[in-house]
């Protein structure tokens, strides 16, 4: 994204909490996220840092538990915090589409994915009820989906893990969405698997300069495919960076840590950094204002009560953090 092209999607100090039995849980805190046509963004921090539920913000597809409390979400010129349901029912799949997680939780068990397909092109496009059936069958050529003629027919516990993830690209990328969310894309595939499937989706957003957002915990893997990371820590944004600046040089101690922590063909056992303890329980209604404070060898007082602010520390980096290295 050029430096005066306005985003595509601008999230702005968005914060969010899930109401609970046992208190208010505070999933995300004034989170900054932008991201430019053709754009490839890697969301990435440890499990429970609040990638997913910032995606799902984002798609308005939260669980009735929770509640945006700040900030705003921005697609093109549409406000999504304000939109209608029919309005966001229009925006989902057809301007912004997602991956899930688990592909064979997210497909129809009872339904065959060239059914599946069709009901996509059905709703987001005016194809016409006798061209479905060939368009859903080129939509899983287009994924390189072996004999998609037989495959339209199969359902998913007829197809490797490895297909179930191309059928769920296919599903994606069917009304070539403006912007594709791939949360955790590659989880529970081999590592050739995964390789063909990142593959797949790069040449994908190439070829339709279409905007992405992968969220990961493989920091090695966001590395590969992104043009810029955001690093994340329960429910903060701690830095934001051209991916070759935050390798090179990571500024929050977090990030740090998580970078050492990259097992490699040259580093043993030994080399590989831990981060101790856990992470801070997000229904405190004293979290200190740095949540990786408790954890940090770099920390001070001032960590605990002075309100953080994402700054500038290079071109299109910045760092939540007082002390940097």
């Amino acid at each position: 994204m050029s430096a005066t092209a306005p985003p595509l999607l601008a999230v702005h100090e968005l914060s969010l909490e899930f109401r609970t039995r046992s208190g208010s849980v505070h999933a995300l805190e004034n989170v900054d996220l932008d991201v430019g046509k053709g754009e490839t963004v890697g969301i990435v921090g440890e499990s429970g840092s609040g990638k997913s539920v910032l995606a799902f913000a984002i798609l308005r597809i939260l669980d009735p538990a929770a509640r945006i409390t700040a900030g705003s979400i921005r697609f093109g010129g549409l406000d999504m915090l304000a939109a209608n349901e029919y309005t966001l029912q229009e925006v989902r799949g057809r301007e912004i589409a997602m991956i899930f997680q688990n592909p064979r939780t997210a497909l129809n068990p009872i339904r065959t994915v060239g059914r599946q397909l069709e009901d996509v092109l059905r709703a987001h496009t005016t194809a016409l009820p006798g061209q479905l059936r060939q368009r859903a069958i080129e939509c899983l050529a287009e994924v390189r989906i072996p004999d998609p003629q037989r495959r339209y027919s199969a359902y998913p516990f007829e197809l490797s893990g490895g297909q179930c993830q191309r059928v769920m690209i296919a599903l994606a990328a069917a009304c070539k969405p403006s912007l594709l969310i791939a949360d955790e894309p590659t989880t529970g595939l081999d590592v050739t698997t995964q390789a063909a499937i990142m593959g797949l989706l790069r040449e994908l957003a190439r070829e339709r300069r279409m905007a992405a957002i992968l969220i990961t915990h493989d920091l090695a893997l966001a590395s590969e495919y992104c043009d810029r990371i955001v690093v994340m820590h329960a429910g903060h944004v701690v830095e934001t960076a051209p991916c070759a600046q935050l390798f090179a040089r990571p500024r929050p101690p977090y990030t740090e840590k998580l970078i050492a922590s990259i097992p490699g063909p040259r580093r043993t056992l030994d080399s590989l950094c831990s981060i101790p303890g856990n992470l801070p329980d997000l229904r405190r209604g004293d979290l200190p204002s740095c949540r990786f404070h408790a954890r940090c060898e770099r920390a001070f007082e001032a960590c605990t009560s002075t309100q953080l602010r994402a700054r500038a520390v290079g071109e299109r980096h910045e760092v939540r953090c007082l002390n940097p290295l």
